[in-house]
């Protein structure tokens, strides 16, 4: 129910009676909307008020402004005063008080310092967004004008503004570190904490298992969704506001733009939000944000244990329990149940059920986020697993112990400071150094996919810039996106850029050296997977080895491997010649050639094969191997052809 507004008549009827005047046009106009309202209200039920009275506590508002909150409320609830006022002020006020009438009605005069402030910019009214002055002119000829939201919020309709709907998550509360201290925090009177992990930490979670500890609700909004171009100010506002009127706490998930330099200042107005509001990034705090420091915590990844349960739980044990949907792409409670939702959408529309694959290509479909920048971006998005690729047992060996690392990190991490002491980063680097075509870049793809993460290859010619620390601006936006997209950053021919530190000769060495020392210390803070690859892996700065933790040599592949390179690649035909069978093991021993060089001999057999209307045979593959051999510029080898 909403508010009576019966004691506002008789403060309207004593204005309307002390402007009478002989011969005013008006005058009967006015009389007869003071008597509909006399006949509207009066005996009217006082139980709204109650709406307006919890209104007015959880934002801290005095009578004053309870009354003055009231005044702009009536001209929105009853056309009757709305008359009166238009009556009273002018047409141009479209029947909404002037601040002079407003505080008038409510007992104060309108010189008063008490009056004009609380109607001010610094205002709880217009702080809060509950109302505020709008027009041109004098202060107070302006008119008051009440909030829409804060009017269907008086009235009984408590559904938020539609662009305030498409910002709000759900968030399941989550039993994890720092929670029992982040409530006690909230429950001593903090106004603004601060929440920061990596992506996948469950910081949301964290923030509602803290209120749901205190018997309180909570409201999350995550800001990286709102629209380009935003008024950033005025939807903390509006969401400051939607929160308190909901009696929340408010939960701001994405909230690292907030910590940059042009809206650093925001936080001060956070801190006297009229609810607790937990904020919840990737970066550490700037302690110049605010005046005062908030809390702080920082929130670790989900173990690999809890992102199994949380994926068992939205697909069952089945889909659910597969460890690579358990521990690819770091996810947090929240992403985990859109992309299952996601998953169960395309098992319904392709007829099967929530596999593994459905869930990776989900994952990915979520996780990847667009083009990092215009020096990186994702590569084509081609399927490939450790199927694909032909190494010794070695190499494979520990590409396997690199997936199982980058998998179970959280797993580490969660146990506490183990990894990232000493201002290190938490992520993982790994170095791929050997011969062109030896499998560098499908390796990385492998790695990338079963991770369920998104590869992104670096552009290192448009990376490097001619100008004195644009190189080093061009890597810091590379490196900070990577970060928050969840991806794993690819950098080919690695050494044109990480080469060796030499002895300053001139300018262009310093400089050039330079940019070598913050590679090593950037890539040192990078909190993601990054791999270098390097065909030269002498030509590195020997500083790098230690900040790798992993270096995989692939090696020009022996016979043995080249046929089972030869093997996997013509199983990919639709087919062979029955006539003329390829021997592969001929091949094999009589043709050094890396894995990709096999890779393009295959194919050229296979296009030729399609010219000719006829299968691949081994005639077909001996001449694309000669054409090979003189594209490389490079002798056949002696005896060839091979017999076979």
């Amino acid at each position: 129910m909403a508010p009576s507004l019966g004691r506002l008549v008789d403060a309207v009827a004593d204005v309307v009676k002390q402007r009478e005047l002989p011969g005013d046009a008006a005058g009967p106009r006015l009389a007869a909307a003071v008597d509909a309202l006399r006949r509207d209200h009066a005996g009217e039920s006082a139980e709204g008020d109650d709406l307006l009275a919890s209104t007015a506590a959880v934002f801290g508002l005095d009578p004053l402004e309870t009354d003055l909150l009231l005044t702009a409320f009536a001209a929105e609830a009853d056309p009757s005063f709305a008359t009166v006022f238009a009556l009273l002020g002018g047409e141009a006020t479209q029947g909404r008080p002037t601040a002079a009438l407003a505080l008038h009605l409510c007992g104060v005069p309108a010189l008063s310092a008490a009056g004009r402030a609380r109607l001010s910019s610094s205002g709880r009214l217009v702080r809060h967004g509950l109302a505020g002055l709008t027009g041109d002119g004098p202060a107070l000829t302006r008119c008051l004008r009440i909030a829409d939201r804060v009017v269907a919020h008086l009235v009984g309709d408590d559904l938020p503004e539609p662009q305030l709907q498409r910002l709000v998550l759900h968030a399941e509360p989550l039993a994890a570190e720092h929670g029992a201290e982040l409530a006690e925090a909230i429950r001593s009177g903090v106004r603004l904490c601060w929440l920061h992990g990596p992506p996948g930490s469950p910081g949301a979670e964290t923030a509602a298992a803290a209120f749901a500890r205190l018997g309180v609700d909570w409201l999350v909004a995550d800001l990286s969704r709102r629209p380009a171009g935003c008024d950033l100010p005025g939807l903390l506002t509006e969401l400051t506001r939607e929160a308190a009127l909901q009696t929340a706490g408010l939960v701001l998930a994405g909230a690292d733009d907030l910590a940059g330099d042009e809206h650093r200042w925001l936080f001060d107005r956070l801190l006297e939000a009229a609810v607790p509001v937990v904020a919840v990034g990737q970066r550490a705090w700037d302690p110049r944000a605010t005046r005062r420091l908030p809390y702080i915590a920082a929130v670790p990844p989900l173990p690999v244990a809890s992102r199994a349960q949380l994926w068992a739980r939205e697909l069952g044990d089945e889909a659910g329990g597969d460890a690579v949907i358990a521990a690819g792409a770091r996810l947090g409670p929240g992403q985990i149940a859109v992309a299952a939702e996601h998953t169960r959408m395309l098992a319904a529309v392709r007829g099967g059920g929530a596999d593994a694959a459905l869930v990776r290509e989900s994952v990915r479909r979520l996780s990847g986020g667009g083009p990092v920048h215009r020096h990186a971006g994702p590569t084509a998005p081609v399927a490939t697993s450790f199927e694909d690729i032909v190494l010794p047992p070695d190499a494979r060996a520990e590409l396997t112990r690199l997936v199982q690392w980058a998998r179970h990190r959280g797993d580490v991490l969660a146990q506490g400071a183990v990894q990232g002491k000493g201002g290190k980063g938490t992520g993982i680097a790994a170095m791929f150094s050997g011969g062109p075509g030896t499998g560098k870049t499908l390796a990385a793809h492998v790695v990338a996919d079963a991770l369920g993460l998104d590869l992104y290859q670096v552009d290192l010619a448009g990376l490097v810039d001619k100008y004195v620390g644009e190189t080093e601006k061009n890597l810091e936006r590379v490196f900070h996106e990577a970060e928050t997209h969840d991806v794993v950053l690819f950098f080919d021919e690695a050494d044109a850029i990480f080469g060796s530190r030499s002895a300053v000769q001139d300018s262009r060495d310093r400089y050039a050296n330079l940019e070598v020392s913050y590679l090593l210390q950037r890539m040192e803070r990078f909190d993601g997977i990054t791999v270098l690859a390097t065909n030269l892996r002498g030509n590195l700065d020997a500083a790098f080895s230690r900040r790798l933790h992993f270096v995989i040599h692939f090696p020009d592949p022996d016979p043995a491997t080249r046929e089972r390179l030869w093997a996997h690649h013509v199983r990919q035909l639709a087919g062979t010649d029955p006539a003329d069978p390829p021997d592969l093991a001929s091949l094999a021993a009589a043709a050094e050639l890396s894995g990709a060089d096999i890779r393009n001999i295959v194919l050229a057999a296979a296009y030729d094969a399609a010219v000719a209307g006829a299968a691949v045979g081994m005639g077909l593959l001996v001449a694309a191997t000669a054409r090979e051999y003189r594209k490389l510029g490079r002798r056949l080898p002696a005896g060839w052809p091979p017999a076979g």
